[in-house]
């Protein structure tokens, strides 16, 4: 309100939004939001409106002509807030009009983007502070829920503000159990978690397919849920967001792309079942349950094999400098740059043909991408998963008759057909890949046939072929581009290997509360131990000399049987995990029992 750059550092929940809203709505002007979602964007017009209040977002997909008219709106048609994403503010036209605007707030939302040592890095972020030439008298707000100091102290020199006020709430959700468990089936835990739970549920996994699979497992246990990821269309995603919200699907099984928009108050638990990435990463994720202040869990499942994998996804794969000098002229030679020349010049490109060609490695190559992308050495537009799409033009029996003359338009339109609903209606997303599986046709063949169907006024066509768009934004010379940046490329790897360790260290520590550890990970130094967290808990539960004799009698009389395993005693026996887990180690200790290589246990 005093016109001074401001950051809010506060945890998910925290009410970051009204720290600009409200300003700018006490104020003449308007107020410009940078947001890295479309469906974070989405949600806070849609919200704002519905309480009268005029707000819009200019997100992808709309046309010069669309961009404008909606800039005209927001110039002269008294809106109080304006939404775009950091790439959008990269437009000439836009950068002219806010130049124009009597803006009187600048708020940066999901600030730490802009930091390369965030864990949400977006290059396009390194250009907001374009704003602070278009709009120098207005203050920025940076917003963030997930900054360590170090990433707090390199947002706040990225943004370029000016003796920032820094408002930093605790990271302390003292209603949140976070809880680690090592465990071999996960979706037995996650059955027990989930059994009685009246409430959304989001359980996070790593993969598109583990995602399908998961939610399907849970299905054939009677555990309603839905599958969510980065390759469901628009439309399917706004559908299933809803039943989850409406309680229709209340377990959600998703990627990290379920991520930022997501707000839902009543999320009971937030389960993982593959290590995250990092612990920012996992305290963003963690921190969607329990936004009503209602107690809540967090739960991660793990096994040896998951510290192995979180290893070899993200420290294995990293591209140093050698590997990047390499693949960067790979790069340019198969794009066909000449020495000295390429800079500002937009290709095609064909990822996985590009790892095949040169026998690479794909996750070191999608890293090594980032990595150039990161420094400035190239601008890497990814298109993964993007779908080509088509329209039927004609009727179905007008399309019929075209296919008594040309066998191959035959199969691969009737295909088309089978395959996909609605084409006649509007644009639909067809999978090549599929088509070729289905026709036992190769792409160039299904590729120059549907070029054919769309000369005839068939098929209305947009065809994509490539995995993304590469824009060089320097000169190619080889070993001199990549020395360039080498320092910074260590740098950025040493920084990763840090974030696995510390996120490993934090699943098998069970001495320091879980929240304690969170928290001091994010600079908080005086929190208190929770008292409901696994090692808090785990703590409460000592048991006398007698009671584990007692157990131990049961658990060996139990054993008479035949060899059990840890959970199949407990459950027979009808005893807590702790205590049941804690009479096997005594009774092992003292060679009572034996393991065997199926993890069954044996009286000896």
């Amino acid at each position: 309100m005093d016109g001074k750059d401001t950051v809010a550092l506060l945890p998910t929940g925290g009410g970051k939004s009204i720290c600009f809203q409200i300003p700018s709505l006490a104020q003449e002007g308007i107020c410009i939001v940078i947001s890295p979602l479309v469906a974070l964007m989405t949600d806070q017009v849609k919200s704002l409106k519905e309480k009268g209040i005029k707000a819009l977002a200019i997100t992808g997909g709309k046309s010069f002509t669309e961009v404008n008219t909606l800039l005209d709106n927001a110039s002269f048609g008294n809106y109080k807030f304006l939404y775009i994403s950091p790439e959008r503010l990269q437009q000439e036209l836009v950068q002219n009009t806010i130049k124009r605007m009597n803006v009187n707030c600048i708020a940066v939302d999901e600030a730490h983007c802009i930091s390369q040592w965030g864990n949400d890095f977006r290059p396009a972020y390194k250009n907001i502070r374009i704003l602070r030439e278009l709009q120098p008298l207005s203050p920025i707000i940076a917003l963030t829920a997930t900054a360590t100091p170090e990433v707090l102290k390199d947002t706040i020199k990225e943004l370029e503000m000016e003796l920032p006020s820094v408002f930093q709430d605790s990271f302390v959700r003292p209603n949140i159990a976070y809880n680690t468990l090592e465990v071999e089936d996960k979706l037995y835990h996650i059955q027990q978690l989930l059994k009685s739970n009246k409430k959304e549920a989001i359980v996070y996994v790593r993969t598109r397919r583990s995602a399908v699979e998961t939610s399907s497992h849970l299905n054939s246990l009677g555990i309603k849920s839905d599958f969510f990821h980065g390759g469901i269309p628009s439309q399917e995603k706004t559908k299933k967001l809803e039943a989850w919200k409406n309680g229709t699907s209340p377990t959600i099984v998703a990627t990290s792309a379920f991520g930022m928009g997501i707000d839902l108050a009543t999320v009971a638990h937030v389960i993982h079942i593959q290590l995250p990435e990092s612990l920012e990463s996992y305290f963003q994720e963690a921190g969607r349950a329990g936004r009503d202040g209602n107690r809540a869990t967090a739960t991660i499942l793990y096994n040896a094999y998951d510290k192995q994998l979180v290893t070899k996804q993200f420290i294995a794969s990293l591209a140093d400098v050698d590997l990047l000098k390499f693949m960067y002229k790979k790069l340019n030679n198969y794009l066909q740059i000449s020495y000295g020349e390429g800079v500002f010049t937009t290709h095609g490109f064909n990822f996985e043909d590009f790892c095949k060609t040169y026998s690479l490695n794909t996750l070191q190559v999608f890293n090594g991408l980032n990595t150039l992308d990161r420094l400035g050495v190239l601008q890497l537009s990814k298109e993964f998963g993007r779908s080509s799409k088509l329209k039927f033009l004609v009727d179905t029996n007008t399309a019929l008759a075209f296919f008594k003359h040309d066998k191959l338009a035959s199969v691969i339109g009737k295909t088309i057909l089978r395959l996909y609903g609605g084409v006649f209606e509007t644009m639909t997303g067809v999978n090549l890949e599929v088509l070729q599986t289905k026709t036992s046709q190769s792409q160039p063949v299904i590729i120059e046939t549907l070029q054919k169907l769309e000369a005839a006024n068939i098929i209305e066509l947009y065809l994509n072929t490539t995995d993304a768009a590469i824009t060089f934004l320097t000169p190619r010379e080889d070993d001199k581009t990549i020395n360039v940046i080498a320092r910074e490329v260590v740098s950025h790897n040493d920084k990763k290997k840090q974030q696995v360790q510390q996120l490993l260290n934090y699943v098998e520590n069970n001495n320091t509360c879980r929240s304690v550890q969170l928290v001091t990970y994010f600079g908080e130094t005086t929190a208190s131990p929770c008292g409901i967290c696994s090692v808090c808990s785990s703590k409460k539960e000592t048991f006398s000399k007698k009671e584990l004799l007692k157990i131990s009698k049961i658990i060996l009389l139990e054993l008479e049987s035949g060899p059990k395993t840890s959970r199949e005693i407990q459950e027979n026996i009808n005893q807590s995990q702790v205590l049941v887990l804690k009479t096997i180690a005594l009774l092992l200790g003292n060679k009572a029992i034996s393991l065997d290589q199926r993890n069954r246990y044996s009286k000896k």
